[in-house]
């Protein structure tokens, strides 16, 4: 994701929002700009492509780059049809969907990502004059516009290797049919990262809440909220995942099309507003817990993410479970070589789970939360990574060997599993890959969301890719640690998205999750 900051007035800098832990999943839509269909629905259409190698490391290099989450964002029914705007969404390469708005009167087309990781709009800017992305992408002359309005408030996109520079604006923004008037938005003069050189998208749509977007703009919904353009507070997506069907799903704002899901919707409540957050409980692998959020994690439903990010300690279990390959983490090994034994014995003698590591010296504890990593040190700085290192792979070691306790194994195959699960730890680069062959014998995974369960089975979370004419499969699961107290936490993106027609409700404050037809 990209973090984007723009001056408050007394001249500090806020970061704006997530966009993707990977770029592997981008909303694209063609715009259908004909009339309402008989359905009182306005339409965008997906198409389908497939995925192929060098479109995944383009999406690494973006993930690499990016600040994951703003250090603190401020804290941070029936659904009819009629009078519904509906946005087709098109797919690009199975990593990519992204799609058609109108800036401006006559409208200037720009195709964005509809991103609910974050709340801004913006778009390359005419002024934009020494950045070879503004040059390959489409730009906003505001001298063509009869509805421009000036704001030139400036802002800043920072990232982990550039930044994009802009300013604020107003116009009339055209969303399918409907014209949502006096939109603040960003025009960006400078774009300094190969993210948005090689991006097939001109900008970013973000449909997250006002608490997370840069210079108090409003995000589009809730534009068309007040300008009374909507029957319903909400939108929906529906992502299809048919790699051989035509339509790439659709976004409809308004309300939902039943054709898109089946039963009824499993709603949660929006727990911190800025990103769609909830409460998630505990992840099944094969219907048995992985421990690691029986008691409770933090999500965030996330259209710009492509995979499903979670704590290593749970991926390494799925990756595990599904025989995903990895990169064996030395430092994993060391604990369990040289500390599980005497992790087994704490655990055995009652110590409570959370002071097992700083009880044998490898974090330190706050009586809440490891916080070794928080702590700064006079000492040479790749020291001070490693115990940090040591710290997290104890901290994993620990969720490990309980789970084992639980099922009365003997000490020898408790530590055994330990060690094999060093081995399944993702790579760095967050992503594994599995054995095409093998996905009919992989077990199905489930997500524990409002007291039901939400299950992936191997075909919904593996990911196909193409390499010189080979396909190539990865895990959908990376790894992603967020420290208490914003963590644990898991980013539910389009592998989850496609399989769960998801409603976001910003009347009620809730999202709503229904099985995809």
């Amino acid at each position: 994701r990209w973090g984007l900051f723009c001056p408050e007035s007394s001249g500090a800098m806020r970061p704006m929002h997530l966009l993707g832990v990977t770029c592997l999943w981008i909303l694209s839509c063609a715009l259908l700009l004909g009339g309402a269909c008989s359905d009182g629905l306005l339409r965008i259409n997906l198409s389908k492509k497939r995925l192929d190698k060098e479109t995944l490391a383009a999406a690494k290099s973006a993930r690499q780059e990016t600040n994951l989450l703003r250090p603190d964002d401020g804290s941070r029914h029936s659904l009819g049809l009629s009078d519904d705007d509906i946005v087709p969404l098109d797919n690009y390469l199975d990593t990519q969907y992204f799609g058609e708005i109108g800036v401006g009167t006559p409208p200037q087309n720009f195709t964005v990502i509809f991103d609910t990781g974050s709340s801004n709009l913006w778009v390359p800017s005419s002024k934009c004059y020494f950045s070879i992305a503004c040059y390959l992408h489409h730009k906003y002359k505001s001298t063509k516009s009869t509805t421009y309005k000036k704001n030139g408030e400036t802002c800043t996109i920072s990232y982990g290797s550039g930044s994009i520079a802009g300013f604020f604006s107003e116009d009339s923004v055209l969303v399918g049919e409907l014209v949502v008037k006096n939109q603040k938005f960003i025009e960006t003069t400078r774009e300094a990262s190969p993210t948005f050189i090689i991006g097939k998208f001109d900008g970013i749509l973000g449909l997250g809440f006002p608490e997370i977007s840069v210079g108090s703009a409003p995000p589009i919904w809730q534009s068309m909220q007040e300008q009374k353009l909507i029957e319903k507070d909400i939108f929906s997506f529906w992502l299809n995942r048919d790699p051989d069907a035509s339509a790439g799903g659709e976004l409809v704002f308004g309300g939902v099309d039943k054709k898109h899901y089946k039963g009824k919707h499993t709603y949660v409540p929006v727990t911190r507003k800025g990103y769609w957050q909830f409460d998630m409980g505990d992840l099944l692998i094969g219907g048995e817990s992985t421990g690691f959020c029986a008691g409770g994690c933090a999500a965030i439903v996330d259209s710009g993410t492509s995979l499903l990010a979670g704590p290593t300690t749970i991926v390494a279990q799925v990756n595990h479970a599904i025989g995903a390959e990895g990169i064996i983490s030395t430092e994993c090994k060391e604990v369990v070589r040289e500390y599980g034994e005497m992790i087994l014995e704490l655990l055995v003698a009652q110590t409570r789970p959370q002071k097992v590591c700083s009880q044998i010296g490898l974090c330190v504890f706050d009586g809440s939360y490891s916080v070794s990593n928080q702590i700064e040190s006079v000492v040479d700085k790749k020291e001070k990574r490693g115990s940090d290192l040591l710290c997290t792979a104890c901290e994993m070691t620990v969720v490990w060997i309980q789970n084992q306790l639980r099922k009365n194994q003997t000490k020898e195959l408790i530590l055994d599993y330990a060690n094999q699960l060093c081995e399944r730890l993702p790579s760095p680069n967050g992503e594994s890959t599995v054995d095409c062959h093998q996905i009919s014998e992989m077990p199905d995974l489930a997500f524990t969301i409002a007291n039901k369960t939400f299950t992936l089975t191997p075909e919904q979370y593996v990911v196909k890719l193409e390499q010189s004419g080979q396909t190539i499969c990865i895990s959908g699961f990376m790894a992603f640690d967020v420290p208490p107290p914003r963590g644990p936490l898991w980013i539910l993106g389009d592998v989850f998205m496609g399989a769960y027609h998801t409603v976001f409700d910003f009347g009620e404050s809730r999202i709503g999750f229904a099985k995809s037809a």
